[in-house]
């Protein structure tokens, strides 16, 4: 698909946010409430790695540019996606985060594996644990969102 092709199913597409305003304010309030409690730097490794996955353009702009005025560094950002192969990067709770956010995101394919939760259970208190599983369910909501209604990376009103 070329950007012409895409620009133009783009601006086909409904704006969700005009036409759900209830729907699309109780996401941006499930936003806010799953954030609560934890880490800023984390919130950001998360929503990258599900918009990674879920393959959201949009939101990966998005959260990539938050966290780099976070000030989150390059060298994580661009480890992200290969964070197995680049555990060094990250802290173990972090770890634990990725890998329970892929496997979340990807629950399809493979459900989420006793030895995902457990790692995470291990490095999150029960309340963290929950704020977390909020989080991912969220930005996998704003991912599929974007994709489905077809928002073009970089054009955010910010």
């Amino acid at each position: 698909m070329t950007t012409t092709e895409t620009s133009q199913t783009a601006a086909t597409r409904i704006d969700f946010a005009k036409l759900a305003p209830k729907a699309f304010r109780a996401v941006i309030g499930l936003d806010a409430a799953a954030r609560e409690g934890l880490d800023p730097a984390l919130v950001e490794l998360v929503q990258i790695r599900s918009s990674q996955l879920n393959h959201c353009a949009y939101c990966l702009h998005m959260h990539t540019s938050d966290a780099r005025k976070a000030g989150e560094s390059e060298e994580r950002l661009h480890m992200t996606g290969v964070w197995r192969e680049a555990r060094h990067f990250f802290t173990p709770k972090e770890q634990a985060a990725l890998a329970l956010t892929e496997a979340v995101t990807l629950v399809a394919e493979r459900g989420v594996p006793d030895a995902v939760y457990a790692q995470a259970a291990e490095h999150f208190e029960e309340q963290e644990l929950a704020q977390l599983l909020a989080l991912i369910f969220t930005i996998n909501t704003w991912n599929r969102i974007a994709l489905a209604t077809g928002k073009v990376a970089g054009t955010d009103e910010r």
